[in-house]
């Protein structure tokens, strides 16, 4: 089994968009977006829902009025201020509480429960590319890296059970912990990278974690008629870190026109569509290379 994972240094590169053309080309593959925080990828691949999770990580405080003596040592020790106090009577701003705990075991009163904490969801659909993996948190939670390993670890057991040799990841954009687990295990970083100083820096950022974690990267230029000067400082920053350029996509409005009607580019009869597919063979001879170890 091979994974892929479209990333990106920062969002708005057309990584998505990329990602949709790829699901539509590839064969025996599960799709999966792991930009939980802000995901996309179901827009252009409407997915029909088969199966639903709560996701679940950490805890959250609650005080029980009834239980609680008033006596403020919850209020005093907690570092976040997340405990409000109203005249005599406490409570705890869920938006402001990190789940430590303190509280809990400071209580003399044994008033404050500490459940799991439900943050988002997350599910198992079928589209007309196949199926695909996807979730979405909860505005303001956590633990975005958390999910992205759940939703990998799915993906490639629906992989196994159905016998598919292919994960295709729509990666969440930047260098943070759910870039982190979005790359964990892959055989091929795809990067999609915009020709101006800022995308040339933020790819270069990226470029290092894959570097860090050994993963071979493969980079495609979008926009890559707008910024001659960049995209020759991307292709020789390519060049010498021996990262290989699978392609270059010109800016074209048809790309926004798919995306409104909710369309990969490879679905439409732009000559797009055609650049996309020498890229995604390029992409596929690249990620089935031998790894270097």
């Amino acid at each position: 089994m091979r994974e892929i994972v479209v990333i990106s240094g920062k969002g708005g590169t057309g990584k998505t968009s990329v990602t949709a053309s790829f699901a539509h080309l590839a064969q025996n593959k599960v799709v999966c977006d792991l930009d939980v925080d802000a995901p996309d990828l179901h827009i252009l691949l409407d997915p029909q829902v088969r199966a639903k999770e709560a996701f679940v990580s950490g805890n959250e405080a609650v005080i029980d009025r009834d239980a609680c003596r008033r006596c403020g040592v919850c209020f005093t020790h907690c570092r976040f201020d997340a405990v409000e106090k109203d005249g005599d009577v406490y409570r705890i701003d869920p938006l402001r509480c990190e789940g430590c705990g303190v509280c809990v075991a400071l209580c003399p009163a044994k008033a404050i429960a500490f459940p799991e904490k439900e943050c988002g969801e997350w599910y198992v659909s079928d589209t007309r590319f196949g199926p695909l993996v996807h979730a979405q948190l909860y505005p303001g939670q956590e633990n975005s890296g958390r999910l992205v390993t759940l939703l990998k670890q799915r993906a490639r057991e629906l992989a196994k059970e159905r016998g598919l040799d292919l994960v295709l990841c729509d990666g969440s954009p930047g260098v943070g912990c759910p870039v982190i687990s979005s790359l964990s295990g892959a055989h091929l970083a795809v990067a999609v990278v915009e020709p101006t100083p800022s995308g040339r820096h933020d790819f270069e950022r990226v470029a290092a974690l894959c570097d860090h974690f050994r993963i071979p990267v493969a980079v495609l230029i979008n926009k890559a008629d707008l910024n001659a000067r960049e995209v020759e400082a991307i292709t020789e920053l390519a060049r010498t870190r021996n990262y290989t350029v699978v392609g270059q996509l010109p800016f074209d409005p048809a790309v926004t026109g798919s995306m409104i009607r909710r369309k990969a580019l490879t679905e439409t009869d732009s000559p797009l569509a055609k650049t996309l597919a020498d890229v995604w063979s390029r992409v596929l001879e690249h990620a089935n290379a031998p790894r270097k170890r």
